[in-house]
């Protein structure tokens, strides 16, 4: 018959257990700050659930040979227990047992035990060594996880599988013995063993699981055996003094972010056993110079390539069909790229921030450009289009500061927003008739553009279109335009004059705001309203007849005018007092 010590009971008899008693019950001790040392008496034969619970000033246990078994939780936040000797009569050790015991610098685990579970010694960060009987078969989940000071450890060959987590952030690990009885590696097994500087991965293993040895930072070299047939997902992530790795023949899949952060790594060689590459695979090797790609793969993945800042070239292979979004962003080096023709998606901002890409050819397999695909490629000269391009996305060619001229095809229907913004030495271009928009920003800070031809399919010229386009001196808008944009040839200095077609029936906030170079410009009577700060900062904009349309002059309009405006009949409202005390301008 059992009879349970519970917590009510410390009231009457405090940490002195009567004869009568068998089992110490759950939570018993919980928080129990008054014994510093405790011998559990001998006619306990049971301990139930985190009995000695965060028993805080705990220092020293001894557990008789009456009992049998740990339970879970058992000395769960102990942290000032410093030692413990396990008797052999004990079996079992529980869930979290030893988990947070922050003190504890040894322990023997008895011959008697076969399993080491989950979190059982989760965060013992003084925990320096400890001894792994043959006995046990299995080593759970998170079993080691955060014990900082552990440097060595052997594992028994009785041993088949190491959990997940099991010695993930034993960052003081130095060297590990892996037995020919291990067939798996879990996952994110190894992280963070910031320490460990090598690993000898047995020919047993089959599996190395995902992150397995991400953020082994000290990692300088790894064999993988033949025998390993899948690497995991973030595999290597974050082994930055890794420098070379050999993929072994039996891989078919090298899985996302496998070598991302590899930042040491200057070379690898990929099998042709290798079919995919999974996302963000090599994404950040910073000293990654070249890569062979097996000619059977058939899609590089999103983020692939990402941050290659060395890579100066890399093949194609003849039967790759995309390219994923980021795939080759900041790839700093790379001076040329042929891409095959059975490529047939380049994915958003491919190629974005390419800063050595002079030369690129676009396969006629391709139909769409997407956002960003090149932006920022300050070296890029000169790019042909395809006939088979029918979209150039947002910010496709921004910032491609070498970029003096493009042709687009006619098969183009949509230019996206701030397609060409920046683009410093583009001087023409040729828009097709089958735009019919042209979008925000998307010439903005052409400084070099000095002819651009707008056909008569246009109908709108998009908020800041021609912003800052220094160099531009006219420009010929057809009559089907009917809105020109806010800011749309704003800071446009050079531009002399301009005729507004009467189609057009609304002229945006700051249109020509800092125009200096503005002398006439006509107001077609469609207009009903001239926008707030319009004509602001046109210095040398001296007559200007106002249509009997303008019912409505916004603020601003003609701050820093010398101009005359010949006020009409119509007009309700004209916000001049509060803009125009310091400026030129006259109504009459």
């Amino acid at each position: 018959m059992e009879i349970v010590f519970t917590q009510k009971h410390t009231n009457q008899y405090g940490i002195d257990i009567p004869e009568k008693f068998n089992v110490i019950g759950k939570y018993c001790f919980q928080k129990c700050y008054d014994f510093v040392d405790f011998d559990i008496p001998t006619h306990i034969t049971r301990l139930e659930d985190n009995c000695f619970y965060e028993c805080t000033s705990l220092i020293s246990i001894s557990i008789p040979t009456s009992i049998s078994k740990l339970p879970f939780g058992c000395f769960y936040e102990c942290s000032s227990l410093t030692s413990i000797n396990i008797p052999t009569s004990i079996s079992k050790i529980g869930y979290r047992c030893f988990r947070f015991c922050s003190s504890l610098k040894s322990i023997n685990v008895p011959s008697s035990v076969s399993e080491l579970p989950a979190y059982c010694f989760l965060c013992c960060r003084a925990l320096k060594s400890i001894n792994i009987p043959s006995s046990v078969r299995e080593i759970g989940w998170n079993c080691f996880c955060g014990c900082y000071s552990l440097t060595s450890i052997t594992i028994p060959s009785s041993i088949s599988i190491l959990g997940s987590d099991c010695f993930s952030e034993c960052s003081s690990l130095t060297s590990i013995n892996i037995p020919s009885s291990i067939s798996e590696l879990g996952n994110y097994c190894f992280k963070e063993c910031k320490s460990l500087k090598s690993i000898n991965i047995p020919t047993s293993v089959k599996t190395l699981g995902y992150g397995c040895f991400k953020d082994c930072k000290s990692l300088t070299r790894i064999n993988i055996p033949t025998s390993v047939s899948n690497i995991g997902n973030e595999c290597f992530s974050g082994c930055t003094s890794l420098t070379t790795i050999n993929i072994p023949t039996t891989v078919s899949k090298i899985g996302y972010g496998c070598f991302n952060e590899c930042s040491s790594l200057t070379s690898i060689n990929i099998p042709s056993s290798v079919k995919t590459l999974g996302d963000g695979c090599f994404c950040g090797c910073k000293s990654l110079t070249s890569i062979n790609i097996p000619t059977n793969i058939s899609e590089f993945r999103k983020n692939c390539f990402n941050m290659c800042v060395s890579l100066t070239s890399i093949n194609i292979p003849s039967i790759l069909t995309s390219i994923g979004a980021q795939c080759f962003i900041d790839c700093k080096s790379l001076t040329r790229l042929d891409i095959s023709t059975s490529v047939q998606i380049i994915g958003e901002e491919c190629f974005r921030r390419c800063t050595s890409l002079k030369s690129i050819n676009v396969p006629s397999s391709i139909s769409v450009l997407g956002k960003s695909c090149f932006s920022g490629c300050y070296s890029l000269t000169s790019i042909t289009i395809p006939s088979s391009i029918s979209v150039l996305g947002p910010h496709c060619l921004d910032a491609c500061k070498s970029l003096s001229n493009i042709e687009l095809p006619t098969s183009i229907k949509g230019i996206g927003d701030c397609c060409f913004v920046a683009c410093y030495k583009l001087k023409s271009i040729n828009i097709p008739s089958s735009i019919s928009k042209i979008g925000i920003a998307c010439f903005k800070k052409c400084f070099s553009l000095t002819k651009i031809n707008i056909p008569t399919s246009i109908s709108e010229l998009g908020n800041e279109c021609f912003n800052e386009c220094k160099s531009l001196k006219s420009i010929n808008i057809p009559t089907s335009v009917k809105i020109l944009g806010d800011g749309c040839f704003k800071d446009c200095h050079s531009l002399k004059s301009i005729n507004i077609p009467i189609s057009v029936s609304k002229i945006g906030n700051e249109c020509f705001s800092g125009c200096s170079s503005l002398n006439y410009i006509n107001i077609p009577r469609k207009v009903r309203r001239l926008e707030k700060n319009c004509f602001n900062g046109c210095l040398s904009l001296s007559d200007i007849d106002i249509p009997t349309t303008i019912s409505e002059i916004g603020y601003g309009c003609f701050y820093g005018c010398p101009t005359e405006l010949k006020k009409n009949k119509t007009l309700k409202k004209m916000y001049y007092r509060k803009y125009y005390d310091d400026d030129d301008c006259i109504i009459v």
